[in-house]
């Protein structure tokens, strides 16, 4: 990997993430600074600020529970230690690696953890010779993980729909032009690297859909705690249904792909039903966009040239000769299965 891929994103965050982290870290400062305006200067108030500001409400409200819980236990630790053995070195070592067991044995986050292990090593390290830090530090955590709350929640936080639709629409998209290719395989030769190249644009599928569901939970964590979560719920639902859908769509378009591949036969396109099985599958990829632009409001003015269901009624199939059988059979049924998850999904 290069170096630069190990410190840099593939993408920026937004700009108001940005602006919202360093207006609560500077207002944490401030208000602590006014509020306890003697003694260090509140860097504890302005580290919690900053991490609280998470992308979601719901992951900002974890983050000052796990900030601030890490912490007073923390200072708890170290008091206790210190009050019993003083402030020795040993005994900054033994309240770090008590921190660290008693995170192992409760089985708390890894934030939570380090944040313990940290807060009891300032607290002995630093605070035994300050009075009152250990409790000035509680209190300046507290501050800056509710002022950080506080700007998420001012500064409308987000609703990440927009990438989920993207992710969505580009699987969907994919599975229809797959439907369409091995359509245009049925009725036409193809070479060996031609039928491979079907096989693996078919198996891009997969990574499509770990991507949907990906960004498709990232939407969901955003509306958890979000005030304006109820007007999108009914479209999230609506996604992961239609996710749903794709994923099995997904399951035949790569298992009649796969069929095609292993059992080519240069002359099935001779047979009668493998031409009305290629227009299935036209029919079925058109259905498959239909379906996105319904599900989700925000596409619905999107063009599409024909906005009514093109699945039409079951094929009437003759015995296929000699082998080819096992190919057209095979093709039938994912095909069914197919339009059966459409037909159902527009009823």
């Amino acid at each position: 990997m290069p170096l630069t891929g190990a410190v840099r994103a593939t993408k920026r965050d937004p700009l108001l993430q940005m602006v919202k982290t360093a207006l609560a870290t500077i207002l944490a400062w401030v208000v602590s600074d006014l509020i306890i305006p003697d003694g260090p200067p509140p860097v504890f108030a302005a580290i919690a600020a900053m991490l609280v500001v998470q992308p979601s409400l719901n992951q900002s409200l974890t983050k000052g529970v796990e900030r601030s819980a890490g912490v007073v236990a923390g200072v708890v630790l170290a008091t206790g230690l210190g009050m019993a053995f003083g402030d020795a070195s040993w005994v900054v070592l033994v309240a770090v690696s008590a921190a660290l067991a008693l995170s192992w044995a409760l089985r708390l986050t890894p934030g939570s953890a380090n944040q313990i292990a940290i807060s009891a090593l300032l607290v002995l390290a630093i605070g035994a010779s300050t009075p009152d830090y250990a409790y000035v530090r509680v209190i300046e955590t507290v501050i800056g993980a509710v002022i950080g709350i506080v700007i998420h929640l001012a500064l409308v936080p987000p609703v990440a729909l927009e990438p989920a639709r993207t992710a969505l629409d580009e699987l969907g998209e994919e599975t229809a032009q797959s439907l369409e290719r091995l359509a245009d395989a049925l009725v036409a030769r193809k070479t060996r690297p031609g039928r491979l190249l079907l096989l693996h644009d078919a198996r891009r599928l997969h990574p499509l859909r770990d991507e949907a569901l990906e960004a498709l939970d990232g939407a969901e964590d955003s509306l958890h705690l979000n005030p304006r979560a109820r007007r999108y719920r009914g479209e999230l639902t609506a996604m992961r249904e239609s996710l749903d859908l794709l994923t099995k769509m997904g399951t035949q378009v790569r298992g009649m792909t796969r069929a095609y591949v292993d059992h080519y036969d240069d002359q099935v396109r001779e047979e009668p039903v493998v031409a009305g099985i290629a227009e299935e599958l036209l029919r079925a990829a058109h259905d498959t966009r239909l379906h996105l632009r319904l599900a989700m409001p925000a596409r619905r003015a999107e063009r599409l040239d024909d906005t009514a269901p093109a699945l039409t009624a079951p094929l009437d199939v003759s015995a296929p000769h000699g082998m080819r059988w096992i190919l057209i059979g095979s093709l039938m049924e994912d095909l069914r299965r197919i339009r059966h998850e459409l037909g159902a999904q527009s009823t």
